[in-house]
């Protein structure tokens, strides 16, 4: 199952994040559910940026295992169940993002920063409630072009 999906720059800005379990807080702590994504985030951040490419693009972090990849100068990530096929998952990163690149024809960052509402769009036909909803990229395109039309 999946736990998360990340979209971060270079930089660690993130531009896309989508939690499908609530990061795990200590009841004795005063921190907020939104303060513990953003350490996580950065965490996995600092992981992913600073391995070196050598090694495979899997990562075992906390419970759970990071599944990232990077594309251009953007890293996509994505935390699932230790016990999860990792190849699986990188195909599935893939495919977020070749539907990103048909729907913005060639897409770069700032297509993701000004229209991140239709990245959410795509990502929620993509998967749903941490599990691979849809894996045609034309029926996920078909879906979001439809639900443009009722706009």
């Amino acid at each position: 199952m999946i736990r998360f999906f990340l979209l971060q720059n270079r930089q660690g800005k993130t531009r896309l994040s989508k939690w499908y379990i609530p990061p795990p807080t200590t009841q004795n702590s005063n921190t907020s559910g939104e303060v513990e994504k953003a350490r996580i985030e950065s965490e996995v951040h600092r992981l992913v940026t600073s391995r070196d490419k050598k090694y495979t693009n899997f990562i075992e972090y906390n419970n759970y295992k990071l599944i990232y990849r990077r594309y251009a100068g953007l890293f996509f990530t994505i935390a699932v169940d230790i016990s999860d096929n990792e190849l699986s998952y990188l195909e599935t990163v893939h495919l977020f993002v070749e539907l990103l690149d048909s729907y913005f024809s060639n897409v770069c960052e700032l297509d993701i920063v000004f229209n991140f509402n239709k990245v959410y769009a795509i990502l929620d036909e993509f998967m749903l409630a941490g599990e691979i909803e849809e894996s045609s990229k034309r029926e996920i395109l078909d879906r979001v072009k439809l639900l443009e039309k009722m706009e």
